[in-house]
């Protein structure tokens, strides 16, 4: 059997300084804990990438192609399993790339980049949303109005985008530890979907919704978006 060939540097480089940010933050990590814990030089590190904006644009860049292609299915959704499972995907990019959320302020001030392309994926992220609602409405399974749906959706975004920053100062010393951070993102879409339970067309649709909801809180849902 041939043997696999190895992972290029920049792979590794980008790959290790995701689990950094994720674990510790952005800001808390320097290149030279990141050239340490790859066990290569500076040097090195830069002649992939010639600064950390470079990497965090990198990443950004990754995290932006997946998630713009998952939002692209927001116009599919057309059942209470389909809203389920799109905003169970959604948080689970949200979680993959934490340490954007959880430092977006900080990173939108000081990242030209960051704050062109972020603002424009908070805009399509509130357009899928729209998009969800009107195909769940049109299909029967909610009652909304052109402003409910308006309201709703940007509600949505708003508690998809800062969930993090919110458990974040609930609790600041666990919670972006990965034994803790799943557990902060399954109330996050626990509560999305809580949004959606009073403008279901009928009290079995809220039943079964709330009742996918409750699913969360089992040790299936904490291994999935762990």
């Amino acid at each position: 059997m041939a043997k696999k060939a190895p992972r290029r540097t920049a792979e590794r480089i980008a790959e290790v300084t995701l689990e950094l940010f994720n674990r510790f933050g952005e800001p808390n990590v320097s290149t030279t804990l990141i050239s340490a814990e790859l066990g290569i030089s500076p040097g090195n590190l830069y002649y992939h990438f010639a600064s950390k904006d470079a990497l965090v644009n990198h990443l950004f860049d990754q995290y932006e192609t997946t998630m713009l292609g998952l939002l692209e299915a927001a116009p599919d959704v057309k059942d209470v399993e389909d809203t389920w499972f799109f905003l169970h995907s959604l948080f689970e990019q949200v979680w993959s790339h934490r340490f954007l959320y959880r430092d977006l302020n900080n990173l939108l001030s000081g990242n030209r980049h960051l704050e062109t392309h972020f603002h424009a994926i908070l805009e399509r992220k509130t357009r899928a949303f729209r998009q969800m609602l009107e195909s769940l409405a049109a299909a029967g399974l909610m009652r909304l109005n052109p402003d409910n749906i308006e309201t709703l959706s940007a509600s949505m975004s708003v508690m998809v985008t800062y969930w993090l920053s919110y458990e974040y100062v609930r609790n600041p010393r666990q919670a972006m530890e990965p034994a803790s951070a799943g557990l902060a993102l399954t109330r996050g879409a626990q509560h999305v979907l809580a949004l959606l339970t009073p403008h279901m067309a009928d009290t079995d649709l809220q039943s079964h919704l709330q009742a996918l909801t409750a699913s969360y809180n089992t040790p299936t849902a904490d291994r999935l978006l762990g």
